[in-house]
C-alpha cells in the first residue's frame, strides 16, 4: 500500500470515527428524554393514583436509565484514543498508524476502564442529569411519604 492510500485510508476512518461519536451524543439524549419521559410520569402517576410504591418504579427506572446512559459514555469514549492518535498523526506528530482499526483499538480502550470509568463518567454532571434530579426526587418524596405515615396515629 502506498503512503498516499494509507493517509487516505486514515482519513476515512478518523472522519467515520467523528462521525460515530457525534451519534453517540444523540443517542444518549434519546436515554435523557425516555428517562424523564417514563419516571416523571411514573412520579406523576404515584400522585394521581395515590400509589405511593410507583416512587420506587420512578428511582429506580431514573437510576437504569443513568447506568445505560453511563455505559453509553463509555462506549463513546473508548473511541477518543483512537481518534487522538490520528489527530496527531495528522498534524505530523507520532507514528503512522496502521488503518483499519476502530474495533480493535475501540475494545482494548473499553477494557481498561472498568467500572472505576463507568462511575466516574456517571457523576459527570451532563451525564448525572436530570437521571439523578428524577432520582432524588421520587426517593426524597417516597421518605417524605414513609414518614408521614408513621408518624399518623392509627
Amino acid at each position: 500500500m502506498t503512503e498516499i492510500e494509507n493517509r487516505d485510508l486514515l482519513k476515512a476512518e478518523y472522519l467515520h470515527l467523528q462521525g460515530v461519536i457525534e451519534a453517540f451524543d444523540g443517542r444518549a439524549l434519546t436515554i435523557k428524554a425516555w428517562s424523564i419521559t417514563f419516571s416523571l410520569t411514573s412520579i406523576g402517576a404515584a400522585y394521581a393514583a395515590n400509589a405511593w410504591p410507583i416512587l420506587i418504579v420512578a428511582a429506580l427506572s431514573s437510576l437504569m436509565f443513568w447506568t445505560i446512559e453511563g455505559f453509553w459514555k463509555t462506549f463513546q469514549y473508548a473511541h477518543y484514543d483512537r481518534a487522538g492518535k490520528l489527530e496527531k498523526y495528522f498534524v505530523g506528530e507520532g507514528d503512522e498508524p496502521v488503518p483499519m482499526q476502530i474495533a480493535a483499538s475501540w475494545y482494548v480502550q473499553w477494557k481498561k476502564g472498568g467500572i472505576r470509568r463507568l462511575v466516574r463518567i456517571m457523576m459527570w454532571p451532563h451525564v448525572a442529569l436530570p437521571h439523578i434530579f428524577v432520582l432524588l426526587t421520587a426517593t426524597a418524596l417516597l421518605v417524605l411519604h414513609i414518614g408521614d405515615q408513621l408518624t399518623v396515629a392509627p
